[in-house]
């Protein structure tokens, strides 16, 4: 007799739950997971959802053009909709093994696409009140956005690397991925390289923000080989947990309720403005704490180098 295959758990899905925020574990993740489970049936790839999410979410973009809160709501539902299949496109890439670098480029491209039509949508929204002026707000929140991600990811990949190793964890180096580059044609694979090309330029940017963990990353590849050791590794993770709920808020939920109040309410660019101030004083805190957390770290860690 065939012996069933088990279905991995909803917890074997998840990156860590130290990363996790409430609304993903408690709404998104159960939600991704039954997709994941559905479409893995139907022999759906990560990638596939990865595409459909992305048209869902400029489909929710688009909603938020006219100025009727019925539309307004059934472009936030969409936008759920497309983040609930964000979420399951990883969960089913973790539940089968099925990880590529097409995913990664598609998964790097999703949120992207979703805010360029968000924030173009509003933008000719309010054009006959604003004229150009809201484009140039859109254009400054927009930097700040990018900045914002990219930084929450970079401090949760970083969790995630003194938490379950490299395996676990995406956290890029930008002298690995210009080795990688290299590599790579521009006739053969020009995609790949084009993507290469925009992701090292995109790490270059995180590194930049992060000057003393890159002199403790240096410290522990030329002492330990790239391997903390466990007491190092166990008393970061304590120090950087607390960072990891702002991570998680400069990331998506957290702005998404404030989108949908600002539709609500119909004062769309009061979301600019909430990007500009309470977003941006996030990442100033959580830059400046994460720093002060490595500087005193590296000093341990030289400290120990000269017992």
């Amino acid at each position: 007799m065939k012996e069933k295959k088990q279905i991995p758990s909803l917890e074997s899905t998840l990156k860590s739950l130290d990363t996790e925020e409430c609304i993903d574990i408690y709404f998104y993740r159960p939600i991704g997971y039954r997709w994941a489970i559905f479409f893995h049936k139907l022999g759906v790839s990560p990638n596939a959802i990865t595409i459909a999410s992305i048209f869902i979410g400029i489909a929710a973009g688009i909603c938020y053009y006219f100025d009727s809160l019925t539309v307004n709501v059934i472009g936030m539902l969409l936008l759920i909709w497309a983040n609930s299949y964000d979420s399951a496109d990883g969960q089913l890439a973790r539940m089968t093994g099925q990880k590529s670098q097409l995913g990664r480029i598609l998964d790097g491209a999703c949120g992207d696409l979703w805010f360029i039509t968000i924030y173009a949508a509003i933008c000719l929204r309010l054009m006959p009140e604003w004229s150009l002026w809201i484009w140039i707000l859109a254009a400054i929140a927009g930097y700040s956005h990018t900045k914002q991600a990219a930084m929450a990811d970079y401090y949760r990949n970083i969790h995630l690397l003194f938490l379950k190793g490299k395996s676990g964890s995406e956290l890029s180096y930008s002298p690995n991925l210009q080795e990688e580059y290299q590599k790579l044609s521009w006739k053969h694979d020009f995609i790949f390289k084009a993507f290469e090309w925009f992701y090292i330029n995109y790490t270059v940017g995180q590194e930049r923000l992060s000057p003393q963990f890159q002199k403790m990353m240096a410290l522990i590849r030329e002492k330990y080989k790239g391997e903390a050791p466990e007491w190092f590794r166990t008393a970061f993770r304590e120090k950087s947990l607390p960072l990891m709920k702002y991570t998680n808020m400069l990331s998506f939920n957290t702005r998404i309720i404030a989108l949908f109040i600002s539709l609500f309410i119909r004062i769309p660019w009061l979301y600019f403005a909430f990007e500009l101030t309470v977003l941006n004083g996030m990442l100033i805190y959580m830059v400046c704490t994460h720093e002060r957390i490595c500087r005193e770290f590296t000093k341990q860690l030289e400290t120990e180098e000269n017992v």
